[in-house]
């Protein structure tokens, strides 16, 4: 049997960079790859509670604009035979977003679409990074997807 772990929230957060539109990916201390904001769900939060939370511990953004992605990441960890599944939150960050990063991660970068699955090594994150495009860049955002964090 394969265990499945729902303890995990992502985030992918976009700002207009520049005049143009951007993701925000950061190179993580463990493991030295690209990625973009994630962690577990600490006590009793919410998914978005911890996402907002994770946003402001790994890159001192504070989110306002909280969406659900209406998506699901999904990767299997061999080495610890266990699913996981990880619900995407998206952030809509002002223009010219200002990023400082914590002890996790070692640079970031605000990449278009094509620069972020060039920078990402799973395919799962590329898979989220065109969904991600597909719903909040390249088409008027559905307002049912907000997320009340007040």
């Amino acid at each position: 049997m394969i265990p499945i772990d729902s303890s995990i929230v992502a985030g992918v957060a976009l700002s207009e960079i520049d005049g143009v539109m951007k993701m925000l990916l950061m190179k993580r201390v463990k493991g030295g790859y690209w990625c973009h904001v994630g962690g577990s769900i600490e006590g009793n939060e919410t998914g978005w509670q911890a996402i907002v939370r994770e946003f402001k511990e790994e890159t001192q953004i504070e989110v306002v604009n909280l969406y659900n992605a209406q998506y699901l990441q999904q990767f299997f960890e061999a080495n610890v035979n266990v699913l996981q599944i990880i619900p995407v939150f998206v952030v809509l960050c002002p223009p010219n977003q200002a990023v400082t990063l914590n002890h996790e991660h070692t640079d970031y970068q605000w990449c278009t679409l094509e620069e972020a699955k060039a920078l990402t090594p799973f395919p799962n994150q590329h898979r989220v990074f065109d969904h991600v495009w597909a719903y909040f860049v390249d088409k008027p955002i559905e307002s049912l997807f907000k997320v009340d964090i007040k």
